[in-house]
């Protein structure tokens, strides 16, 4: 279809948050959120503070510390069919997939972010 479908978004994910500059993180996972209905890291962050996790989210939006989010946290924010259909994107199993968000997530925002806003998305 498009590509998302043509590239190894998993492989490249995992790659691009291995590194200790993941630069193309918040665009891998940005495109990784085109797919469901959040569409981007506003609409997750959105999403997420909605759903009681105000407080890790501010902590990644802003400066010092990113506060830990737990996989569980994510699933139970996103909701199983959401879940299913990211880790059905990155070509991981469902678990794992929520452990690589739950791991990098924080990061991603808090870099995606400049002076406690994330920049609009392109």
């Amino acid at each position: 279809m498009g590509l998302l479908d043509e590239l190894n978004l998993g492989g490249m994910l995992s790659g691009a948050l291995g590194q200790i500059e993941s630069s193309a993180a918040p665009t891998l996972i940005n495109a990784l959120l085109a797919k469901t209905q959040f569409g981007d890291l506003n609409g997750l962050v959105n999403q997420l503070q909605q759903s009681g996790l105000g407080p890790q989210v501010q902590s990644w939006l802003g400066n010092g510390a990113n506060m830990p989010v737990t996989a569980d946290q994510l699933k139970a924010v996103l909701g199983n069919a959401q879940v299913q259909e990211m880790a059905r994107h990155l070509g991981l199993p469902v678990d794992a997939a929520l452990n690589l968000l739950s791991q990098h997530l924080p990061n991603v925002i808090d870099q995606a972010s400049k002076n406690g806003q994330l920049q609009a998305s392109s």
